[in-house]
């Protein structure tokens, strides 16, 4: 059977390199299944999850947005941040979640509504990676 080799880079470096045999990425134009022996693709990640079907079963990861490119058999992902569900930590991601919210709640001027409308969705999808939904 055919597969993906994913390899993710983020600024640390290389987070890691898997083979797969689907891709499940959400891109900002919606979600999107890579199999092997797809067509070319160079698109934009919006915060979100990304799915792998690997050999020991399918993994999820909350991924911070990037850019995802595939040509011959061979995705490279270049994003922020990504953590794998076994890696999230719940109680820190709730902390987050309840900062931003009380960020924008605040109607501080000082405030980047922007940066704190990011880390809440940020904070939501590490969350929804975590709790399955």
């Amino acid at each position: 059977m055919s597969t993906i080799h994913c390899r993710i880079v983020t600024p640390k470096g290389v987070y890691r390199e898997m083979d797969a045999s689907i891709l499940t990425i959400e891109t900002e134009e919606g979600q999107q299944g890579i199999l092997p022996n797809h067509m070319p693709l160079v698109t934009m990640l919006k915060i979100g999850k990304l799915a792998a079907e690997e050999k020991e079963g399918r993994r999820n990861y909350a991924i911070a947005g990037g850019l995802f490119y595939f040509r011959d058999n061979q995705a490279d992902i270049l994003t922020d941040a990504i953590e794998a569900k076994e890696e999230i930590d719940e109680t820190r991601a709730e902390a987050a979640r309840r900062r931003a919210e009380e960020r924008l709640a605040s109607r501080d001027p000082n405030v980047d509504l922007k940066r704190a409308e990011a880390a809440l969705s940020k904070a939501l999808n590490r969350l929804s990676v975590k709790r399955g939904s």
